[in-house]
C-alpha cells in the first residue's frame, strides 16, 4: 500500500485487514512479510496517537497544582 496520510480511524481498519490477511496464512512469504511490515508501521503510528491524545486528556485535566484531577464522565462531549 502507499505511503499515505491516513486518518486514526483509517489505520485501524487497514490494521485490521493485514491482520485478517496474516491470519489466512496463504499469502507468499515476501507479501506476507510487507505486510507484516505495513502492520507495525501503523501500529506503531496509531499507538504514538493514542499516546499524544492521552497526554492532550491528562492536560485539560489537570488541577491547579499541575496533578491530574479526577473527573467524572459524563457521556457527553
Amino acid at each position: 500500500m502507499a505511503e499515505k496520510k491516513l486518518s486514526f480511524e483509517q489505520s485501524m481498519a487497514r490494521l485490521e485487514e493485514i491482520v485478517k490477511q496474516l491470519e489466512q496464512g496463504d499469502a507468499p512469504l515476501e507479501d506476507a512479510l510487507a505486510l507484516f511490515e505495513e502492520g507495525t508501521k501503523l501500529m506503531k503510528k496509531c499507538s504514538a496517537q493514542l499516546d499524544k491524545a492521552e497526554q492532550k486528556v491528562s492536560k485539560l485535566l489537570a488541577g491547579p497544582d499541575g496533578a491530574p484531577v479526577e473527573q467524572p464522565f459524563d457521556g457527553e462531549g
